[in-house]
């Protein structure tokens, strides 16, 4: 089934609240997540991948979640309509639980948002030009995760956050302050390369 016969959610809480429903202990595919948010799950696709840097996961998650950052970028980038996923990543379960800390976590900060939050200046998000921009801005933020950067997660994870919910609530306008915000975040650790370089060899030595 998917998102277009069912009622789609007006916020990014709303949708929290949706998929939190159920048993704890359960789980969801993600091809069956996404299936169920059409326009907006892209969105969600990068919402899920977020959760890592947000909830405390054993180490190395960054690489992973940058991987699938890029994977989001590269589709978007192509102007791909729906998340395509390969399958042994359309078969991987998320765990309910997971969503339900995360909600717990953020539920607050989210309630804010909803308050600053609309559908508008969708330009910003439809136009092939913003599709293209988006995309590139997502894979640069997705190598930058990857790599083994002390005390990122967090900071890349907040921005990324930004980005899920200017596609979940189709706000052209906060994805502008998102587009900002990656640039300059791009531009900070640019201008770090030469210290990032160095703490990159100290761990190989």
């Amino acid at each position: 089934m998917t998102g277009e016969a069912l009622s789609q959610p007006t916020s990014t809480r709303a949708l929290l609240e949706q998929l939190a429903e159920g048993d704890p202990d359960g789980s969801m595919s993600l091809a069956e997540l996404l299936d169920r948010f059409s326009e907006r799950a892209f969105g969600l696709f990068l919402l899920l991948v977020v959760l890592p840097c947000l909830i405390p996961v054993p180490a190395g998650q960054g690489t992973v979640c940058g991987a699938f950052i890029i994977l989001i970028g590269g589709q978007l980038l192509l102007r791909v309509p729906h998340p395509w996923l390969p399958g042994p990543l359309a078969r991987h379960m998320v765990r309910r639980r997971t969503l339900i800390q995360f909600r717990n976590r953020m539920d607050r900060w989210l309630e804010r948002l909803e308050r600053l939050t609309k559908p508008r200046a969708l330009l910003l998000l439809d136009h092939p030009a913003a599709h293209v921009f988006t995309g590139l801005v997502l894979i640069a933020l997705g190598v930058l995760i990857a790599l083994p950067l002390p005390l990122t997660n967090v900071p890349f994870g907040l921005l990324l956050l930004v980005y899920a919910i200017a596609l979940i609530e189709r706000d052209g306008l906060l994805m502008l302050v998102a587009w900002a915000l990656g640039l300059v975040e791009i531009a900070v650790v640019a201008g770090f390369s030469g210290q990032i370089t160095a703490w990159a060899l100290a761990l190989f030595r």
